[in-house]
């Protein structure tokens, strides 16, 4: 079975492992090093030893090294020092001379290379062969033996013999390493509790940004969190803190852009139903006239019976222009239509428009101006585009205007000399202010008259968006309804 930790825990669980490993490694070297330290100080004190019993002890005669003269002199060294051996060792290392016990040597022989560096002066602790253990090591003193100037031996003096390991196998030195051992023992208790009290600590702020997080519902109001202090400052090197201010930022950044779905889905839900009322005013009339010619067939005459294709015909195209507008604005919505921009000139542009809204404008007696500046530059945008935005601006004025009234177009360079703003205004009776929130996104009702649910501006403004441009509603002194944008200057894109 798995187990499920915390954080905290983790942590806790991963410190007392370490901090034991540590403990225990600390343990060995501090032990270690006071039995280094203890056989320096040991070696150091009798570095002397064997020199001195090479000076005053007659371990030699006329034929050499003599053996019984090392067994008369253990049992007087015994007497000083009971943990010393002494061993009389040939100048290739072999022991010729000894005190110890029948069967208790397991080396007949002694390297001499730690020999050789204790007398030439290395640094202590120096460790030699224990003739009594078959791979034990040992500090040691040792001198040469000289015969007449000629060098014959070597005097090996064990230390620390069998008679000290017996006493530390005794357990007289527990004391010392169980102090020891206390000692460490509480330091890690005391590291241990410190370490889980900091990690207590050090991941609180974590565990509240777990709580924050878990309270977090997309589906719902984003949580109310918590506002910094004022004059409080952001430490950069807190990564805990990053990553709370980050995650501040986007439960912020996702309440913004789930209010503005939900925003979109009310329009995308408004635009349905505006699109489904006045769809079905055409088609219910286009039915009506179809079935009336149907059923009355025999009894119409030929006047009636245009008249009545007429009406139906009408009644179909403005079915069309409604679909076409909603295909055309579901395009531009989705991406499916990207500008190509191409350098024109602003003033053709318009007055092709007007060419195209004169007949309907001279039927209903309505004026259509401009007024255009001198030199105006030629602007940057897709021609086809733009054609579409003035020719839907002129629509909805004339749809509003009066009889006898007049629509505007200006064109006039911007402060920055970057664009050519265009102005479009008209002598109708104006959008009302309530009717002004919202006027690119959704359908509007003004005089009694639902225009094509809205989607003639917001396809303006849509295309004026792809061309990094924006569309407002202006006052202007004497006018109605009043719409300008900008289009940039060729080449200052």
């Amino acid at each position: 079975m798995r187990l499920r930790l915390t954080l905290t825990q983790r942590l806790s669980l991963v410190f007392a492992v370490l901090l034991l490993v540590c403990s225990g490694a600390s343990a060995w070297i501090q032990l270690r090093a006071s039995r280094m330290h203890e056989l320096e100080v040991v070696q150091g004190l009798s570095r002397g030893v064997a020199e001195s019993i090479a000076r005053e002890a007659q371990l030699t005669d006329a034929h050499g090294l003599n053996p019984d003269a090392v067994r008369h002199l253990f049992s007087q060294l015994m007497m000083v020092n009971p943990s010393v051996e002494v061993y009389l060792l040939e100048p290739d290392g072999r022991i010729a001379g000894h005190a110890a016990p029948a069967g208790r040597l397991r080396r007949d022989r002694v390297d001499l290379a730690p020999v050789h560096r204790l007398l030439g002066g290395g640094a202590l602790p120096i460790l030699g062969d224990d003739p009594r253990s078959a791979e034990g090591r040992k500090v040691f003193s040792a001198a040469p033996l000289r015969v007449q100037g000629r060098e014959v031996g070597y005097i090996y003096v064990v230390l620390l013999g069998e008679a000290h390991d017996r006493l530390v196998a005794q357990g007289s030195a527990s004391n010392v390493l169980t102090t020891a051992l206390w000692s460490i023992g509480l330091v890690a208790l005391l590291c241990l509790a410190a370490g889980l009290v900091a990690f207590t600590l050090i991941t609180r702020p974590l565990r509240r940004l777990t709580e924050e997080v878990a309270r977090f519902d997309i589906h719902g109001v984003p949580p109310e969190l918590p506002q910094p202090q004022p004059g409080a400052t952001q430490d950069s090197r807190d990564e805990i803190a990053v990553l709370r201010s980050a995650y501040r930022q986007m439960v912020e950044r996702i309440g913004a852009q789930w209010k503005e779905l939900m925003r979109q889905d009310q329009e995308r839900r408004e635009l349905i139903a505006n699109v489904s009322h006045d769809l079905r005013t055409p088609l219910s009339s286009l039915h009506g006239y179809l079935e009336t010619l149907l059923l009355k067939d025999a009894v119409l005459d030929a006047p009636e019976r245009r008249r009545y294709l007429g009406i139906a015909i009408d009644q179909s195209r403005k079915v069309g222009e409604l679909v076409q507008s909603l295909f055309e604005l579901a395009r531009l919505e989705y991406g499916f239509v990207q500008p190509e921009p191409e350098p024109f000139s602003l003033v053709d542009l318009v007055q092709d428009v007007f060419q195209k809204f004169e007949l309907r404008a001279e039927a209903r007696r309505i004026a259509l101006q401009a007024a255009f500046p001198p030199q105006l530059p030629t602007v940057e945008a897709d021609l086809g585009m733009i054609e579409r935005v003035l020719g839907n601006l002129l629509d909805n004025a004339l749809r509003h205007v009066p009889e006898g009234g007049a629509v505007r177009i200006a064109l006039a360079p911007s402060a920055s000399g970057a664009a050519v703003e265009v102005t479009v205004s008209d002598t109708g009776p104006g959008i009302p202010a309530e009717l002004r929130a919202g006027l690119f996104q959704r359908a509007f009702i003004l005089g009694g008259a639902r225009r094509d649910g809205g989607l003639g501006l917001r396809i303006v403004h849509r295309i004026l968006e792809l061309h990094g441009s924006s569309i407002a509603l202006v006052d202007i002194p004497g006018q109605g309804a009043s719409f300008r944008f900008g289009l940039a200057v060729a080449g200052r894109r």
